[in-house]
């Protein structure tokens, strides 16, 4: 195993808990490596392919002699086979490793879930409207591997969601079909930390905590996850694996909803938030910062507080703290065009007949990835307020908004085109050094350099 420093700030005393964690180490390489699998013939399934799922199975690549990757969209395996997905660089190497040598069987049927010696369920588990937990993909994704079980299969969840899924979803159903768990079957809960568009935060160098039903179910579950980084971390329960999950993206959540509001107060100020941020950033304990920018997208942060305050609005209970986090989140689209509007009317023009060009749309730079992106309810809130609205995203060529309105993206925009640039998301080796030609530029990420002349929300 990796030496591993705690992420902490905890005044640089982190290193009297480490005795809470116990940091499990995989045997050496071998056909035979003391697992619970011969190391020459073991086989994984991941269900789901998605942007968890597909980098799971490639991880796994040239470590597990056949990987089996279930889906349940068509679609999605045709894009996979003919290797049309976003990709980081190495996972796309992987693919194409992957698919030459016939190590990784793409398939519809539920069926081959049998076939694995270990499955890995990475299913999206997304809000509903109402922010409660949307459980149709996971519940069908648990369903499908207790009714194909088999004994002697190690189960691992990694989707996100609220605490005692695990058991409920998997280890109940799996004791009524008669595989006795801890003896027959081995059912743990490992959460996903998939970065996707970071080249800094490879899955193989990602430490990950894993939980297990019983302590066998544990040792095999970490040996699986084992394959896929070089630190991992065990906890006592599959209930305390979820609620790490649950506790890393709230307070990521809170981060950067306090981020959102110190920017404000540094605009106020006439001070730079990047400057102050990276100025506390030097001290080497009790800061953890994050940066300001138009909003919170992605599968994780928009979405997975509102399964812990689910959970805990079912029991009577309330989170205040976290609750207006999300609704700052929630909000942060709104506040970006009210910007947009003073931007304007510092020059004496509405926002009502203006042109303005949304710069980037997808949640995250470097990701062809639209979940919950700030920039369809900017765009949307710009288009209520009678702003004629483009985007330039070359990630995203059509971008679907509320009422069964698509846009397309600007082939070769022309900064004098427009009024108003909203600069939202800025993707490596993109030019953008039209937008300097763009007469105001309302800059919602602080850190566009390309127009001098740009005002930050």
């Amino acid at each position: 195993m990796l030496d591993h420093r705690l992420s902490l700030a905890v005044n640089g005393r982190e290193h009297l808990l480490t005795s809470k964690l116990i940091a499990y180490q995989l045997p050496e390489s071998g056909v035979d490596d003391g697992g619970p699998y011969r190391a020459d013939t073991w086989t994984a399934a991941i269900l789901g392919l998605g942007y968890v799922g597909l980098p799971t199975a490639l991880a796994l690549h040239a470590r597990c002699p056949r990987v089996i990757g279930i889906d349940i969209s068509e679609d999605r395996l045709r894009d996979i086979a003919k290797a049309d997905v976003d990709l980081a660089d190495l996972d796309r190497k992987r693919l194409d490793a992957a698919l030459n040598d016939g190590s990784f069987e793409l398939t519809m049927d539920p069926a081959a879930i049998s076939l694995a010696d270990t499955v890995i369920i990475c299913v999206p588990t997304p809000i509903t409207t109402e922010h409660s937990p949307d459980l149709s993909a996971l519940r069908g994704a648990c369903a499908s591997v207790v009714a194909n079980a088999r004994a002697g299969q190690t189960i691992i969840l990694t989707s996100t969601t609220y605490v005692g899924t695990t058991r409920e979803l998997l280890t109940e159903p799996l004791e009524k079909r008669g595989l006795r768990v801890g003896e027959d079957v081995f059912v743990a809960f490992s959460p996903e930390r998939i970065d996707p568009g970071n080249p800094d935060h490879v899955l193989r160098e990602t430490p990950r905590v894993v939980g297990g039903v019983t302590a066998e179910c544990r040792s095999r579950a970490a040996w699986v996850i084992g394959h896929l980084t070089d630190v991992v971390y065990l906890v006592s329960s599959p209930e305390a694996a979820e609620a790490t999950k649950l506790y890393e993206n709230v307070f990521r959540a809170v981060s950067l909803a306090l981020a959102n509001e110190f920017a404000d107060a540094c605009r106020v100020l006439g001070l730079d938030p990047i400057e102050v941020t990276l100025a506390a950033g030097t001290k080497p304990y009790g800061f953890l910062g994050a940066f300001p920018g138009p909003g919170v997208g992605g599968h994780c942060i928009p979405c997975d507080p509102h399964y812990l305050l689910w959970q805990l609005g079912k029991r009577g209970r309330s989170s205040p703290l976290i609750e207006q986090a999300m609704r700052s989140i929630q909000s942060r689209p709104d506040q970006v065009v009210k910007r947009a509007e003073e931007t304007l009317a510092a020059d004496g023009r509405v926002l009502a007949g203006a042109r303005v060009v949304v710069v980037g749309v997808s949640y995250k730079a470097g990701v062809r990835d639209l979940r919950e992106s700030p920039a369809v309810p900017l765009i949307d809130g710009l288009t209520r307020l009678g702003a004629d609205v483009s985007y330039f995203d070359p990630l995203i060529p059509t971008l679907s908004l509320s009422h069964g309105r698509d846009l397309h993206t600007v082939q070769l925009p022309r900064g004098e085109d427009f009024d108003l640039a909203v600069v939202h998301t800025v993707h490596p080796d993109v030019d953008y050094t039209w937008v300097r030609d763009c007469p105001r530029v309302l800059d919602a990420t602080y850190r566009f350099e390309h127009a001098p002349h740009r005002v930050v929300v």
